[in-house]
């Protein structure tokens, strides 16, 4: 099916068909899980839920509107894990995987759409980066799921253990935040009833974090071994997300320290620990180690921000990215310092980049607000806050959850979908798709210069 999406895509631009690549896996994703088999009580879920639970697996979001573990028989969690594994690496990934498998030869359609779902710039060793992704993908999953393994299968068994510890590391590594917890710890209580393990929890977010870097900043790390030698692009990601899981990290620790509720009652380790999962989840993962549901309203708004900002690009991840605030932070200080050009790392930043992390941010927080206004309009239930945190959840692809999902009427419910899949695939790349064809127009006439006041 994969195969034969790209080949239909043959006449499209490459952004074309990874907007109607996605949507194509989302709704065969929906006719699956709709059917009977995929439930254990042998029902069908409707549609639209199939449809909402099909697109937060594929965007890897999390966010769900049954309990993945008490409502899901065992082939619905395989559909859902498969979704994921999909959406984590990209359609155009795994169908090249196939092609790889079955020695069918990549052509340069084929390579132009990896490129851009894989968002490199040049096709130099498209295919071989692929085979790299894929390797580095199923090799880090499987790590993760033998450490898992340790904890799961004294706990649930040989086979039940086995599952939950795939399963999981999966979920983690694509960053999507699915868990069957559910039957364990309570309906929708995410891994909560593990935030004193501090093997799964700092397992976990180790594959969250290797997830959600990139496979181009993983294979540069594997090359170049030296921080010195690392790329650009690479020591940026590296920084920018390290900063923000320290700043993360001390912002939840300071709010939430005495609070009995949420880290208050926890021995020091544990709270620092926590505080560290949750500032590392909260950008993209959607895993949930405290009762959300109890944090302050600052806590939130921080967590707002950092679902917001996401991870890096060409990765499982979502958000604007960690490196479209770097060159948004960098700009500021270039023009407070009075500089004429972008610099780091003795390197100079393109106007070009500027300009697109300028409109991939204006666009992002134009999505965020629009539509925390159209979900606090149309949903009853959700105060202000919980309307943002959803739709700011959704939009990062992240899966957290304080209004409660499962709540949301139709509208909302198709509201969450459609900025889940806008999340995932980007908004750019959707507005490049269908508005301006894909392709840079080249201006005929260019006007002359005018002056502005600003700020």
């Amino acid at each position: 099916m994969l195969k034969r999406v790209a080949s239909y895509g043959s006449g499209m631009q490459p952004t074309q068909v990874m907007v109607i690549g996605f949507a194509t896996v989302i709704l065969v994703g929906a006719i699956i899980l709709n059917l009977p088999i995929s439930t254990q009580d042998g029902e069908s879920i409707g549609f639209l839920n199939a449809l909402f639970t099909a697109t937060s697996a594929v965007c890897v979001t999390g966010l769900v509107v049954v309990d993945t573990s008490t409502y899901w028989s065992f082939f619905g969690q395989l559909t859902i894990i498969m979704l994921i594994q999909i959406g984590g690496l990209g359609f155009m990934t795994v169908t090249t995987m196939f092609a790889l498998i079955t020695g069918k030869r990549i052509n340069l359609k084929e390579r132009l759409l990896i490129q851009e779902a894989l968002n490199q710039r040049d096709l130099s060793g498209i295919v071989r980066l692929t085979r790299y992704v894929l390797m580095m993908t199923f090799t880090i999953e499987g790590i993760g799921a033998l450490i898992l393994s340790t904890k799961f299968i004294p706990m649930f068994g040989f086979v039940k253990g086995t599952w939950f510890s795939i399963f999981h590391a999966i979920s983690a590594f694509c960053n999507a935040g699915f868990d069957l917890m559910g039957a364990t710890a309570g309906k929708f209580t995410s891994i909560v009833c593990f935030n004193n393990s501090y093997l799964v929890m700092l397992t976990i977010s180790a594959l969250i974090i290797l997830g959600g870097i990139g496979f181009p900043v993983l294979l540069n790390i594997i090359r170049e071994k030296r921080y010195s030698r690392y790329n650009l692009h690479t020591k940026v990601v590296i920084f920018t997300t390290i900063s923000l899981i320290i700043v993360g990290t001390i912002t939840i620790l300071a709010i939430e320290f005495d609070r009995p509720s949420t880290l208050g009652d926890m021995p020091l380790p544990q709270k620092i620990v926590n505080a560290y999962f949750q500032s590392v989840t909260s950008r993209t993962a959607g895993f949930a180690s405290i009762d959300l549901t109890k944090l302050r309203e600052s806590t939130l708004f921080a967590m707002i921000i950092l679902m917001f900002i996401g991870a890096a690009p060409a990765s499982t991840g979502g958000g604007i990215k960690v490196t479209t605030l770097a060159t948004l932070l960098l700009s500021v200080k270039s023009l407070i310092l009075g500089k004429s050009d972008i610099e780091i790392y003795e390197r100079r930043i393109s106007s070009s980049t500027v300009r697109k992390a300028m409109v991939i941010f204006v666009v992002g927080i134009s999505f965020v607000v629009i539509g925390t206004f159209l979900l606090s309009a149309t949903q009853e239930q959700f105060t202000l806050t919980a309307a943002a945190f959803e739709v700011a959840s959704a939009f990062a692809t992240v899966g957290l959850s304080i209004g409660g999902s499962p709540t949301l009427t139709p509208i909302g419910k198709l509201l969450i979908i459609m900025y889940m899949f806008a999340g995932r695939v980007g908004s750019l790349t959707i507005f490049m798709a269908f508005m301006s064809g894909g392709s840079k127009k080249v201006q005929p006439v260019r006007y002359p210069e005018g002056s502005l006041i600003v700020g």
